[in-house]
């Protein structure tokens, strides 16, 4: 991939953090509401994962023939070892989400979508954020090209500065007890110890 590749690789990935934090955000989520009813959430989540499909997509025709790297052998298991434990942990975080409002599922059945109260249990009493978490495993054990390895760079950026703009609504939302537990509890990879 060519610098000029990577820019326009990065501008796809900026393009899905904007589009994803927009829809996110409340006036947009209310509008979109109105307008596709109880199909907002499924619709939100179609919506990424076409627009996730897209830069993956314009990634390949960026990169070209993308060979992997050489890598030596110990590295090469260290990486299989991140994927492996990127799915377990993501499967395991998956676990404590309530898949009907997290997929949209919910909503066509006319339940209401929003937490009531801030989920601290499982997973979440190490971690602020294991989904991300299991991501940054996955992507950096899957880096084994350059465009793989851009993928990783931009995807982990994005869960960066996707997971503040989310814990500020996060804040507004549970106030006092999401600080608290901001405070004393780290965003990505758990404290030794605790």
């Amino acid at each position: 991939m060519t610098l000029i590749d990577h820019i326009l690789y990065a501008l796809c990935w900026l393009s899905f953090g904007m589009v994803h934090s927009l829809l996110s955000g409340a006036t947009v989520r209310s509008g979109l509401g109105r307008l596709v009813g109880r199909w907002h959430r499924l619709t939100f989540n179609a919506v990424a994962l076409v627009h996730l499909a897209l830069i993956l997509w314009a990634g390949r025709l960026l990169a070209g023939d993308d060979t992997a790297f050489a890598l030596p052998e110990w590295l090469f298991w260290i990486m299989n070892a991140m994927v492996a434990g990127g799915l377990l942990l993501g499967a395991a975080a998956l676990r404590s989400y309530r898949a009907g409002p997290f997929l949209g599922w919910a909503q066509l059945r006319g339940e209401g979508d929003d937490e009531t109260e801030l989920e601290i249990g499982g997973l979440h009493r190490w971690m602020r954020h294991p989904l991300y978490t299991a991501g940054f495993l996955l992507l950096w054990g899957l880096a084994r090209s350059q465009l793989a390895t851009a993928t990783a760079l931009w995807a982990s950026l994005y869960f960066v500065i996707g997971s503040r703009i989310e814990e500020r609504r996060l804040v507004a939302r549970f106030g006092a007890a999401y600080r608290r537990y901001r405070a004393q509890t780290p965003a990505f990879f758990p404290r030794p110890g605790r």
